[in-house]
């Protein structure tokens, strides 16, 4: 199967699980591959082995039927609209849904945004996000453009406080939807509260890095927040590890 095929796959599976753990049990089974899929060369039994809980039939047509109505970015941003599911769309001057590659091999979750993300409308634009630029540009050695950077909320909290559990609530499905679209085959949590909430856990964010976990069948490695280095720049190094891991997952150098 090509990589393409196999992104699709992914992305057909975690659709899947997602739609289980929503409470859908399955779409009429008549339903079949939306796209032409099948000339790309992905079938059921692929995505049964990107993810073996998907390996029911009504499981696998509901991942396809649901993937051909969602199967872009603009499209689900589009359906968030000047969303008002919580309190903090009182107080944001904008939305910030991601940016980057829509085929991202990588995509880098944050909490959510400050001040200067606010006013820009793209995540990771302040002294964090300049570390974070460093990060990929200079260590990773890949443009910024070719990963995707989004965050859990993407509405800042007044004072930059932590996002509420209702307000993650309110988020947490378009966050999954544009995982599961970009279908990348590694997510970086950046910091505490992404990797405590992406893998719905309370381990300390210094037990959870540097070891791969596992978000819907798709590699995770929680590290440490660029903000968090800006306050403490020897914890540099232990990113820069972290990192490390990452692109040897990828087949990236990092000599």
């Amino acid at each position: 199967m090509s990589q393409e095929g196999r992104r699709i796959a992914r992305a057909l599976a975690a659709h899947a699980q997602w739609l289980g753990m929503s409470g859908v049990d399955e779409i009429p089974p008549g339903l079949d591959w939306p796209g032409g899929l099948a000339t790309q060369e992905v079938s059921r039994s692929d995505v049964a082995s990107a993810m073996p809980e998907a390996n029911l039939p009504g499981a696998v047509s509901s991942a396809a039927a649901a993937a051909s109505s969602s199967n872009d970015l603009g499209g689900l941003r589009a359906e968030i609209g000047d969303c008002t599911r919580c309190r903090l769309s009182g107080t944001r001057k904008q939305i910030v849904f991601g940016t980057g590659n829509p085929n991202a091999r990588v995509v880098f979750v944050g909490e959510g945004p400050g001040r200067d993300e606010d006013l820009q409308g793209v995540p990771f634009v302040g002294r964090a996000g300049e570390l974070l630029t460093d990060i990929i540009e200079k260590g990773m050695k890949i443009p910024r453009s070719e990963v995707y950077i989004c965050n859990v909320v993407k509405c800042r909290p007044p004072d930059n406080r932590n996002p509420e559990p209702e307000e993650v609530d309110a988020c947490a499905p378009f966050l999954a939807r544009q995982i599961e679209i970009v279908a990348p085959e590694v997510i970086v949590a950046l910091g505490k509260f992404a990797a405590q909430t992406l893998l719905e856990t309370k381990t300390p964010i210094t037990r959870l890095r540097g070891h791969w976990h596992e978000y819907r069948g798709i590699a995770l490695m929680p590290t440490f927040h660029p903000a968090h280095l800006l306050r403490n720049p020897s914890y540099k190094r232990q990113v820069w590890e972290d990192i490390k891991q990452v692109m040897e997952r990828l087949g990236l150098s990092h000599a």
